[in-house]
């Protein structure tokens, strides 16, 4: 059952696609799955000077890793430009928009006087009502809009509620520069009306630009689409969100080591909730979501929270998924390419996958998972660090040759038989079970902290583990 609605999302392609970012095309990606409508891609790429292709694939790579997914091609907004110069003319020859003259030095001259004054600096209209014929020779005019100047313009926004801007300080903004190219201002109205967009949602840093853009659809005859303004993301500490909070690109937050799935849930608890709920399924948001429940105040941003929530993510996922998405970080982290290459070999995956039990119990990312996991692929004899050096002095190793002997008569070598062994042995020696099997995860590891150790010598296999042991034996 589909509905009418369609969002869009609509990124500069000017970098990466930032974690703000990432959370509007998430908010018009859920309501359009929420309501049974689609989301649109639209590059708005009009600025040629900032635009770059490789930011244009970064932004796809982003939005196609955290699996928000739109409907037809990206609709690019710089090749619509001719459509954008039509309407302009349009507007012009019904008298709603004019050609304007003034100068550089009239614009700023206007600025500074209505400063001196305590006035907003605005265009004082000097040409809205003059005849062409005034034309200076040689100069080539922008074009633009007759905004009302009496009265107010109410944009009745989903989230806000009813926000009022006077007239009086909206004024006749430029529609088309004197080369006869758009300005945003023009070119979001007509590409949101051709594109049949019903929903805009997007940050609220917007919300004066909504109240010039409904005086556009107001002379073209056009209906407004549902304005949705969600507040903006701030740090911890309430300031404007930064680098220095976390306000990085999708692709560093792969780098990291985030489930998508995980980045999704922490994005959509940005300025909406439902009820208390903190854990959420893709598909639960989806059921949940609505644009109306988002609130009107800044969210915070928390990398401490998010990688938590990643973790309890990775902790419930399956163990096949999370070797998948190990797949798609490694190209992505230092030492991903030999990793890459042993585990194209299907025996070492075999492996990993039997160990995922127990190394995502420990992991709050994919990189610790992966770091965890490296023990697996270690060529003996291993190299060891400085604590598990540290365990393995000249008593540990004398104990080894008794925990090997132990071991090597199991026959049936699963974790339960490992363990009941070990435990005889520890026994044996009048020993807790601790002094054996630290000195057992150190000599089968080359650290002092991994999985369960009986799990890690189910994993390695007989043969493997009574090698690892038998090299660092007294």
């Amino acid at each position: 059952m589909t509905s009418g609605v369609v969002t869009r999302f609509a990124p500069s392609p000017t970098g990466f696609l930032h974690i703000g970012g990432a959370r509007t095309a998430l908010f018009n990606w859920l309501y359009a799955q929420h309501t049974g409508g689609t989301m649109l891609l639209r590059i708005e790429d009009t600025d040629r000077a900032r635009s770059t292709p490789e930011a244009v694939d970064a932004i796809i790579d982003g939005l196609t890793w955290l699996g928000l997914d739109w409907q037809g091609e990206p609709v690019s907004q710089f090749a619509r430009a001719g459509r954008h110069a039509e309407i302009a003319d349009q507007l012009l020859a019904e008298g709603h928009a004019y050609r304007c003259y003034a100068s550089p030095e009239e614009l700023t001259q206007m600025r500074e006087t209505a400063r001196a004054e305590g006035r907003p600096p605005r265009y004082d209209g000097r040409w809205r009502d003059r005849d062409p014929s005034e034309a200076p020779a040689g100069v080539d005019p922008v074009i633009r809009i007759k905004a009302p100047r009496d009265g107010e313009t109410i944009v009745r926004d989903q989230v806000q509620g009813d926000v009022r801007f006077p007239n009086a300080d909206l004024d006749d903004f430029v529609i088309l520069r004197s080369d006869g190219t758009p300005t945003y201002m023009l070119a979001v109205v007509v590409d949101d009306h051709d594109m049949g967009v019903t929903h805009v949602i997007r940050g609220d840093d917007h919300l004066t630009n909504a109240a010039r853009q409904q005086i556009i659809y107001g002379h073209m005859g056009w209906d407004v689409p549902v304005m949705a303004h969600i507040p903006l993301i701030h740090g911890p500490d309430g300031a404007k969100l930064s680098k220095r909070h976390g306000a990085l690109g999708a692709e560093a937050y792969r780098a990291m080591g985030y489930l998508p799935e995980a980045l999704r849930n922490y994005l959509a608890r940005l300025g909406w909730s439902h009820g208390d709920d903190e854990i959420m399924s893709t598909e639960q948001m989806i059921e949940w979501f609505d644009i109306a429940d988002v609130n009107k105040g800044a969210a915070r941003f928390d990398i401490a929270k998010l990688e938590a929530l990643n973790g309890h993510h990775i902790r419930h996922a399956d163990d096949v998924h999370l070797l998948e998405q190990i797949g798609v970080l490694l190209p992505h982290i230092e030492g991903g390419a030999d990793l890459i290459a042993k585990l194209a070999d299907e025996g070492r995956r075999a492996q990993l996958l039997a160990a995922m039990p127990g190394l995502k119990e420990r992991a709050r990312t994919l990189v610790q998972l992966v770091d965890s996991a490296a023990y697996l692929f270690d060529a003996r004899p291993l190299s060891f660090d400085d604590k598990a050096a540290g365990i393995l002095d000249a008593d540990a190793r004398a104990l080894l040759t008794g925990a090997h002997a132990a071991l090597s008569a199991v026959d049936d070598w699963q974790a339960d038989t490992l363990d009941a062994a070990v435990r005889t042995f520890a026994e044996s020696r009048e020993l807790k079970l601790g002094k054996v099997a630290q000195p057992l995860r150190a000599a089968l590891t080359g650290r002092a902290t991994s999985p369960g150790v009986f799990d890690v010598l189910a994993v390695l296999g007989r043969e493997e583990s009574l090698a690892r042991i038998a090299d660092v034996m007294a």
